[in-house]
């Protein structure tokens, strides 16, 4: 193992290849050390149909190809990371391969964490010169050797984003001088009973496609960016639909981020939306009441197809019988609630009325489970993805890839609520796609700011 001192050696916990198997290509110049534990680890995960047995599995895989080519008596110098589409990489793969003595002070010596952190501190005073860590995504594990002297880090290359912060809002306010610095040689039509205004100047630079862009002074614009090109934008002035005349199956607009949602949610040339927002913003609301005004109304969706990830809050209530329908029915609470507010929106049909409505709105919305998605294609349907932010980027891509031609998918998401384990902010699938698609014609994304509940709700969010 006598490489250079600069580069180093990383030792990496079970979790972080059941979290990512391709980490073994992330790390550019720098070594692998993988305990005989962590073998043994992910021997045990690989049964299942979970996305963690899918991933010891490939990472198993991907093991096997780096391994396979490097006769047994040569594994102690390393095996070339490089393999495949990863030339570029110049760090190599090590294997424990011989015992190590786990005498920590004060920790039993045969669960498994303990002898990574015995492996690892027996690395560190093999090579004193090479800096060794410990790469794990277990928090508990990384204090622990930290506390033995051993240097450990989170594993970060899965981060879409440092900072969730940093994240694109979809929305941009326009400075006060917007209309002294952007008017000269501007340009405004009307079209199909749209407003366009094609402008230029140096905000456009900073302009992406399908951003909203709002001027709230005294004359206020509410618009959206249409088209970029060279060094102008062509904007088309949004619909209004805090306005009662273009409510949405009874549901209008409270809010300017809320006009905006409903915006994209309306536009057939918008395929993927994406809205995220905390609790009470109306995403889910707003989005069933374009979904069912777009499937019963205009007949431009056959159905709506809901699915959520199945990540319990509290304790598991076990086995639920019944067909896929009935056993995601008390995870679909959401959904329910939604509809309730949808089918008082109209007061004059009655009791009867009401129910008729009902019985056809529940015909149209499908509830399935994430379980069942690989391999399915989904054509001229309204999908729902709901809590995407407990997705993985991984599974994010199946989902999305399912979308057969004239079918719309929304993603709705708070990313600071997350339930799934090893998924951050900066990690989640939501936060992945709001990333990857932005500037992308037929992509819309929206940041919802504001409750709308109640102001019980309003106050506990702001307090608690």
């Amino acid at each position: 193992m006598a490489r250079a001192p600069h580069t180093k050696l990383f030792v990496l916990d079970t979790n972080v290849l059941m979290h990512d198997p391709s980490s073994l290509f992330r790390f550019e110049e720098h070594d692998v050390y993988l305990p005989m534990v962590t073998l043994e680890e992910l021997d045990n995960n690989k049964k299942g149909l979970t996305e963690v047995a899918r991933n010891a599995r490939q990472a198993s895989r991907f093991l096997e190809e780096i391994i396979g080519s490097i006769d047994t008596d040569k594994l102690e110098e390393g095996c070339p990371l490089g393999i495949q589409g990863n030339r570029h990489l110049t760090g190599k793969l090590f294997f424990q391969m011989e015992h190590v003595p786990t005498d920590l002070p004060g920790l039993a010596g045969s669960k498994a964490d303990n002898q990574i952190i015995s492996v690892a501190l027996s690395l560190k005073k093999q090579f004193s010169k090479r800096n060794v860590i410990l790469v794990s995504k277990d928090i508990n594990i990384r204090i622990k050797a930290r506390a033995m002297g051993v240097p450990s880090e989170d594993y970060f290359n899965d981060k879409v984003l440092e900072d969730s912060d940093m994240l694109y809002t979809g929305l941009r306010e326009l400075p006060e001088d917007f209309w002294e610095t952007h008017s000269k040689d501007m340009d405004s039509w009307q079209e199909s009973g749209r407003m366009f205004y094609k402008i230029s100047g140096p905000v456009v630079k900073s302009l992406l496609v399908n951003e909203f862009v709002f001027y709230e002074y005294n004359k206020p614009f509410h618009a959206i960016v249409r088209k970029i090109e060279d060094n102008s934008a062509v904007l088309e002035v949004v619909q209004d639909h805090q306005n009662p005349k273009h409510s949405v199956w009874g549901i209008t607009a409270r809010n300017r981020e809320q006009n905006f949602a409903l915006n994209l949610l309306m536009d057939p040339d918008i395929d993927f939306v994406t809205l995220l927002g905390q609790a009470g913003t109306g995403k889910t609301l707003l989005t069933l009441a374009a979904a069912l005004t777009q499937t019963l109304d205009k007949k431009r969706y056959s159905e709506i197809i809901m699915t959520r990830v199945t990540v319990p809050v509290g304790e598991d209530i076990g086995f639920l019988p019944g067909t896929e329908e009935e056993k995601m029915a008390p995870w679909m609470g959401a959904l329910e609630d939604n509809l309730d507010v949808l089918n008082k929106t109209d007061e004059d049909v009655g009791e009867w009325g009401r129910a008729a409505t009902q019985d056809l709105i529940r015909t149209r919305i499908k509830i399935k489970s994430l379980n069942f998605m690989r391999g399915r294609t989904f054509l001229n349907k309204f999908l729902i993805i709901d809590e995407a932010q407990n997705l993985t980027p991984k599974q994010m891509k199946t989902l999305i890839t399912r979308a057969g031609p004239g079918t719309k998918v929304v993603c709705l998401g708070n990313i600071a609520q997350i339930d799934t384990p090893y998924l951050t902010e900066g990690s989640s699938g939501l936060t992945y796609v709001v990333d990857r698609f932005k500037n992308w014609s037929h992509n819309g994304h929206i940041t919802l700011v504001r409750g709308e509940r109640s102001r019980l709700a309003d106050f506990a969010a702001e307090v608690l």
